[in-house]
C-alpha cells in the first residue's frame, strides 16, 4: 500500500537532513524494524540519504 504523497514528500524532506534511515518523523530508524525499512525502500526514500 503506497503512502499518502504528502507524507512521502516530507519524510524525502526529512531524510536529505540524515545521514542514517530516519523514519516520517525523523527518528532513526531500528535496524530490526523491518517493515519501516522496507517501506523506506519500496518508496525511494533511501536514495536521499545525506552523503
Amino acid at each position: 500500500m503506497p503512502i499518502d504523497p504528502r507524507i512521502k514528500k516530507n519524510w524525502i524532506e526529512i531524510q536529505k537532513k540524515h545521514d542514517a534511515p530516519v523514519n516520517a518523523i525523523g527518528l532513526k530508524i531500528d535496524p530490526k524494524d523491518a517493515n519501516t525499512l522496507k517501506v523506506w525502500k519500496e518508496e525511494g526514500i533511501d536514495q536521499f540519504v545525506k552523503r
